[in-house]
Order: C-alpha cells, then structure tokens, then sequence
C-alpha cells in the first residue's frame, strides 16, 4: 500500500512457542529493511508504518533505534460509526438493488486495546 509514500504492514502473528525469543521482531526488521532498500514490491524504497496493540511489542518497537513512535491511542474507535461508514460503502456495489440489502453485525473499533503506530527507520540509523 503506498499512503503518503510510505508501505503499511498490519499484523505480525508469531506461534506461541516461538513468543519472547525474538522470532518476531527479527522478521519484522528484515522485511522492513528489505522493503527500505526498494527490494521489495514495485521497487520503491519507502519507510513502513506498523501499528499494533501487544504491550510487549510496543515495548520492544518503543525502545529500538531502529524505529520511532509515530502514534497511540488508548482506546478503540465508536464501532456505530463504523458499521454507517461500511454500509455507505456497500451501497455502491454493483448487484445491489435496494438500500440496506447488505447487513453488517458491527464495524470497527469499540475496543479497549491502546493502539499504537511506529515508522521503520532502518539499519543507517543505528
């Protein structure tokens, strides 16, 4: 995804047995890297935004040189709003005969969970 001329990465799963031994945050640092020096997807060398929610995630993100904080929130979105926004979307898909034909059980957001974005610096700058 090229927003504001940057990558997005969304999430990073990592089985439980391999949490805590650096599995993770190694993979991700290789492929942001790899990403940065315009390897990867239509050869762009462009930073990458990665947001997530793990406590011990931030941490590790928060306190490498190789990242920076870019964002936090401390508590999730109106999932009302959400849920209008994503019916305001479906209206316009081709099929659809009448308003309202396709229902949706709930949006975005309502959640506890502190959100927190970082932006990958890189290797140069450690």
């Amino acid at each position: 995804m090229f927003t504001a001329k940057a990558y997005r990465a969304t999430r990073l799963v990592v089985m439980p047995e391999w949490q805590g031994a650096g599995v993770g945050t190694t993979f991700l640092n290789a492929v942001m890297q790899y990403h940065l020096e315009g390897k990867g997807r239509c050869e762009r060398n462009y930073h990458t935004f990665f947001h997530t929610s793990h406590p011990q995630l931030c941490g590790y993100l928060r306190s490498s040189k190789k990242w920076i904080q870019t964002s936090a929130k401390l508590h999730g979105d109106n999932k009302a709003r959400s849920n209008a926004s994503l019916m305001r979307t479906t209206k316009g898909f081709p099929g659809e005969k009448e308003k309202g034909k396709i229902k949706h059980a709930g949006g975005y957001g309502g959640h506890f969970r502190a959100i927190q974005g970082f932006k990958y610096l890189g290797n140069e700058k450690v």
